[in-house]
């Protein structure tokens, strides 16, 4: 049993490289934060666990970063889109 105990840490660390590599690739380049995407996915393959955590809480998109992505590429009402109103003319 003690064998499989030592493999742990390992298999734990590579689950959660994988997964902070599948969530860098999924997210959006205007939502992610701090550093382009790239070097997040460069981070997080070369530094496994610190590039994870730093990920985790540095660089994936929170509520903050999307709503400010989001307001850049899209006006929400048609009253914010100048050609809308422009065309009610």
């Amino acid at each position: 049993m003690e064998p499989m105990v030592r493999f742990l840490p390992v298999v734990v660390i590579v689950l959660l490289m994988i997964y902070c590599v599948i969530e860098v690739a999924q997210s959006r380049a205007d939502e992610v934060r701090r550093a382009p995407r790239w070097l997040w996915a460069a981070a997080v393959i070369g530094l496994p666990l610190a590039g994870s955590i730093a990920w985790l809480l540095f660089g994936r998109p929170n509520a903050q970063s999307i709503a400010d992505a989001v307001d850049e590429r899209f006006p929400i009402a048609p009253d914010d889109d100048q050609d809308f109103l422009n065309n009610l003319r």
